[in-house]
């Protein structure tokens, strides 16, 4: 395994170790995760992009889609450039602003993302379940609220965590088991008990995970009543293929989570081992695959791009 830098600049700062126990993978991994972050990029500006253009996607539905794929731009972009520029340049520092910065702008990020989705969810509760006052019940300035609630609540519970996280002393600790900047990741590097930042991490996680997951259980529950309810099998399969997406982004994302906390309590090297390609797929994976499957399975979604690429050619 390649010999980390260990020079006392770090003393100010942090070492990224990264995927270092799988040095002649670094180059691949390089182009793989290279392409992937493209791919993130270009897809979730497509659906903000599209959402605007396109009048017919100007809904309650698009609307928090847009916010999502906004959220997954901006949670790659907060950890896979410096994963990049750390496997090609085997420096793997990272100074302590920009490390506390990374932490608070990721966890913010992904809290604020479980909140959307339990909105989301909701949302497709009343457009299956009450589709005649669905315009009624989903105004666009509630749906403006609603969003800023996930903003205002994902990055109040990253700047309790990430305070209390970064007031723990170290010791002389400055080696990150992982390959950005997040909470479990740190406290392994405190040198007191941290039995009250775990305490008050997982109650967190109850109420910005568990809580939007009961949510999204009981809408998909009443939608699935309804569903049952619909006599003609076209409406039920147009009820379900609405649903279908965002139920399938639902599980990748929790699926991934529960994952990772399921790595997270250990602290033996083949879990830390194990832990890091599951944050791999957490971080990068999932917002990468998010457009594909709404684009992929929507027909509103790809009369928007014929008319838009329509509209270009015209013009040229």
């Amino acid at each position: 395994m390649r010999r980390l830098n260990s020079t006392p600049h770090h003393t100010s700062g942090f070492v990224l170790v990264g995927f270092s126990e799988w040095p002649r993978l670094e180059m691949t991994l390089l182009v793989v995760v290279s392409i992937f972050y493209i791919l993130t990029l270009f897809g979730n500006s497509a659906i903000i992009i599209l959402s605007r253009l396109d009048p017919k996607l100007h809904t309650p539905m698009y609307f928090f889609l847009a916010n999502l794929s906004f959220l997954d731009l901006c949670y790659t972009t907060s950890t896979v450039p410096q994963m990049l520029i750390n496997i090609q340049s085997h420096k793997r520092s990272i100074s302590y602003v920009v490390c506390i910065a990374q932490l608070f702008i990721f966890l913010g990020l992904r809290s604020t993302e479980c909140v959307l989705l339990s909105i989301m969810a909701c949302d497709r509760y009343v457009a299956v379940c009450q589709p005649l006052r669905y315009t009624v019940f989903m105004p666009s300035q509630l749906c403006q609220q609603l969003a800023a609630v996930a903003w205002v609540t994902g990055f109040s519970n990253s700047l309790v965590q990430t305070v209390l996280t970064s007031l723990l002393p170290r010791c002389g600790k400055y080696q990150i088991e992982n390959f950005f900047c997040e909470v479990p990741a740190m406290l392994q590097l405190s040198c007191v008990d941290t039995w009250v930042n775990e305490i008050e991490m997982y109650a967190a996680v109850v109420v910005i995970k568990v809580i939007p997951l009961g949510l999204i259980l009981f809408s998909y529950i009443n939608i699935v009543r309804a569903v049952i309810r619909i006599q003609s099998s076209e409406g039920r399969k147009k009820a379900f293929h609405t649903c279908g997406s965002h139920l399938l982004v639902v599980i990748m994302f929790y699926g991934s989570a529960i994952s990772r906390y399921a790595y997270m309590a250990p602290r033996s090297s083949s879990a830390k081992l194990k832990g890091k390609p599951l944050a791999l797929f957490y971080g990068l994976m999932t917002p990468m695959l998010n457009p594909l499957i709404y684009t992929l399975r929507n027909k509103d979604v790809k009369a928007a791009v014929k008319k838009i690429l329509g509209r270009e050619q015209e013009q040229g």
